[in-house]
């Protein structure tokens, strides 16, 4: 008799657990399907803005016209790779240059820094110029990729050899 209570009661024990068990695993797979959901709109949501962002900013850049080379100082890079570029330079325009590279001149636009280095952007271009006191690099801000590193005019590449 004690067997047969006990099978009762294991059976009977089981039968309110089961459904209870199964409503929590579904809503524990319903819970796990939906966060990851949740996750990626709002992943989608924060990627969307920055581009966003850009295109707004791209709006909004002035228009930096023609690049005109005339009167202005010129300098050389001689960068990684065999990789040349040249910088126009004006003493009367300090917001702006014009960049050589690849045969066509692009004008830039100053960007300011916290740090100090000098950059300046063309985000139509998708160039963006960073120089240092020590080397200078050409990125493309499109692709997320460097054009030219270790670039060095006269002067960095003479204050680099006389260091190592």
């Amino acid at each position: 008799m004690k067997k047969i209570l006990c099978a009762f009661l294991m059976i009977g024990m089981s039968s309110a657990i089961a459904p209870a068990f199964a409503q929590s695993s579904a809503a524990s797979s319903s819970t796990t399907t939906k966060k990851p959901v949740k996750k990626a709109v709002k992943k989608a949501a924060v990627v969307a803005a920055p581009a966003a962002a850009a295109v707004a900013d791209d709006d909004n850049q002035e228009d930096l016209g023609e690049a005109n080379i005339e009167g202005s100082a010129v300098t050389n890079f001689s960068c990684e790779l065999g990789n040349k570029v040249t910088i126009y330079t004006n003493d009367n325009d300090d917001k702006h240059i014009a960049i050589r590279w690849k045969d066509k001149v692009h004008r830039l636009g100053r960007i300011g820094t916290s740090t100090g280095a000098n950059r300046f952007e063309n985000r139509k271009a998708g160039l963006v110029w960073i120089n240092i006191p020590s080397k200078a690099m050409l990125l493309d801000s499109k692709k997320g990729q460097q054009l030219a590193n270790e670039c060095r005019n006269p002067e960095q590449a003479k204050a680099q050899a006389a260091k190592g």
